[in-house]
């Protein structure tokens, strides 16, 4: 909770888009936009998440906020906009925007602009046109012309099909940037904890474990003198390689249970607490 959110190892990860296992961002669909905007800012994270939905990207946002951040011009629907939409690259992405154009363009109050926001939420034709009057109303007393206002209004109308609230976003995009960091800089931890959260899925452990020999990070063979019922980091017998432990419960046709049970009795063996424990561990396995 307390890193900041500038570690470059972070945005090679994505830049790299070496993303399995990283929050919202490790689909094929999400690698391939990762790959053109080349993100190196937090807020890239936020507004990728945000975009990377059907309603954006249909209407080519996406595309636009990539453009802009690699050199093409940026547009702005009115320069009393720009202040909003230059950290997204004149693009609405999300809700607040939208309430803070109303407020700075048409003269909306705070409460006002909320209403806005939930009849876009609603998408109710008639709620819309309700507040086009308004907007277009409330533009006129800034000197703004009724065709502009209403183009502008289009935009919002339109933006309303897939709107996104920013706070939702960056909360997410916050989860993305920790999993990546943890994986940019604690890789073998960070693939057992992924292993482990999955050790009841065979195909996710396939998918880990290939990430993992991608990764240069060796995934050892269950031992049941050595394994823990998860999966553990650890080393190769040389010491030099880093590896994982295969994990006991992870095992096929193997219950938890019994596993546990092994490994308690292997720990009681270790401290010679009783000479029958060595018969009891065989039996047990």
């Amino acid at each position: 909770n307390k890193l900041t959110l500038d570690d470059p190892k972070v945005y090679k990860l994505l830049q790299d888009c070496d993303t399995t296992g990283v929050f919202q961002l490790e689909s094929d669909g999400m690698r391939g936009y990762l790959k053109k905007l080349k993100a190196d800012c937090f807020e890239d994270i936020v507004a990728m998440l945000a975009l990377y939905r059907p309603g954006p990207l249909e209407s080519g946002m996406v595309d636009d906020y990539i453009q802009v951040k690699h050199g093409a011009r940026v547009r702005y629907p009115h320069k009393i906009l720009e202040e909003i939409l230059k950290p997204t690259n004149g693009v609405f992405i999300y809700q607040e925007q939208v309430m803070k154009s109303a407020q700075i363009m048409a003269g909306y109050s705070l409460g006002g602009a909320d209403i806005l926001r939930r009849a876009m939420g609603k998408k109710k034709a008639e709620e819309m046109a309700e507040q086009r009057e308004v907007f277009v109303k409330g533009a006129a007393k800034k000197n703004i012309e009724k065709d502009k206002a209403n183009e502008i209004f289009d935009l919002i109308d339109k933006f309303s099909g897939y709107g996104f609230n920013k706070s939702h976003s960056a909360a997410y995009g916050l989860i993305s940037y920790q999993t990546a960091y943890l994986k940019a800089n604690y890789p073998v931890e960070f693939m057992a904890a992924l292993l482990s959260n999955e050790i009841n899925n065979t195909e996710k452990i396939a998918v880990f474990v290939e990430e993992c020999k991608t990764m240069g990070i060796k995934v050892l063979p269950p031992d049941i003198n050595k394994s823990e019922l998860k999966f553990a980091p650890g080393h190769a017998e040389d010491g030099k390689e880093s590896s994982i432990m295969y994990g006991l419960a992870a095992i096929k046709n193997v219950g938890s249970a019994a596993m546990a049970l092994a490994i308690e009795e292997r720990t009681n063996i270790d401290d010679k607490e009783s000479p029958i424990k060595a018969a009891n561990i065989q039996k047990t396995v």
